[in-house]
């Protein structure tokens, strides 16, 4: 499947910017994208996928197990030798909102059985997630029973399946990505949570963005192979910008002063937990080797505060505020330089 070049996506710059951090640091736990139908949400987050650098992983393995770890490995890889490895591209899964349990964690595979009388587990989406990202689109519509299912793998790093005979562990670790209509229903507490970054994309206004949109996506669709090639080594920049910034991110430091600004900011907006602290400083660590810089300033921290706070705070039913715009209010309060 050919897929849109995310170098030629038209504006929604915070969107790109959040997916890019999200893939230099995993650990920022994931990007929400809500707003209007029709904005390019979806085929930015499949078209991720392009820039992300390649993986080692076991050759034979059906998790994406990694050569070099010492925990957190299937069953079989966990054993002791040496393994052959192989390298291949991260995976972007997509999870359907029809998807069945089965098709998600993994089940028993009824054609082995049948035909060799063998029980043998087929993974699921899970598996073929692990090391990578896990995309829900419309995920506020998701069925509550695998909105549980996500929640309990997101927290423990690994999927279990115990049923049809089968007692099968094995690690899941990855981005999640979601994107929906906030209009179509709102997501529950705990599943909004685990997303690191949350973005705001709406329909641009601007008369030469809409065009250049639309000339854009004609030709794309007209002549997909053409289209890709032109923007091969706008694509090819980025996802080289993706893996420097990657070997940077352990060089980066964060001063004491932006710690206790980012602390600060947390408290004015009565963020719960210290979940909003941690991504603030992983996000902002994150922009900074993006820029290619060592250390962490306020100006940076002030260009991902939004996103990563915005859907962290508590509702007041006496004020009606967008959440936005009461980030921005105390950041103007606490980060006055």
């Amino acid at each position: 499947m050919t897929l849109f070049p995310f170098a030629a996506i038209v504006g929604q710059q915070d969107l790109k910017d959040a997916l890019m951090m999200a893939a230099i640091e995993p650990s920022i736990g994931g990007v929400l994208a809500l707003g209007d139908r029709g904005t390019g949400k979806s085929t930015a987050i499949r078209a991720l996928a392009e820039l992300l650098p390649e993986i080692d992983i076991v050759k034979g393995c059906r998790f994406n197990c990694a050569p070099d770890s010492s925990a957190g490995m299937c069953e079989a890889c966990s054993k002791p030798g040496r393994r052959a490895t192989r390298r291949v591209t991260a995976p972007v899964v997509d999870l359907p909102l029809g998807a069945t349990e089965d098709r998600v964690t993994g089940a028993l595979d009824l054609e082995r059985a049948l035909a060799h009388g063998e029980k043998q587990f087929e993974p699921g989406l899970l598996a073929r997630a692990h090391r990578g990202f896990l995309y829900i689109d419309e995920v506020n519509l998701l069925d509550d029973h695998l909105v549980d299912l996500l929640l309990d793998v997101a927290a423990s790093g690994e999927n279990v399946v115990e049923r049809e005979g089968l007692s099968i562990r094995h690690p899941s670790r990855f981005v999640l990505v979601g994107s929906g209509n906030p209009e179509e229903g709102d997501l529950r507490p705990q599943l909004l949570d685990r997303f690191g970054l949350c973005v705001d994309v709406r329909t641009t206004s601007e008369m030469k963005e809409r065009i250049e949109i639309v000339r854009r996506r004609d030709a794309y669709e007209r002549n997909p192979d053409n289209f890709i090639e032109v923007w091969a080594d706008a694509t090819g920049e980025l996802r080289e910008q993706i893996t420097r910034a990657r070997a940077l991110m352990g060089c980066i430091e964060v001063p004491e002063a932006i710690l206790e600004k980012a602390v600060e900011l947390c408290c004015k907006l009565g963020a719960d937990g210290l979940r909003g602290e941690l991504t603030l400083l992983r996000a902002a660590r994150a922009r900074a080797a993006l820029d290619g810089a060592e250390t962490v300033s306020e100006e940076m921290l002030k260009s991902v505060a939004v996103s990563a706070l915005r859907h962290r705070l508590r509702k007041d039913p006496l004020d009606d505020t967008d959440a936005s715009v009461r980030v921005e209010r105390a950041m103007a309060e606490v980060l006055v330089s």
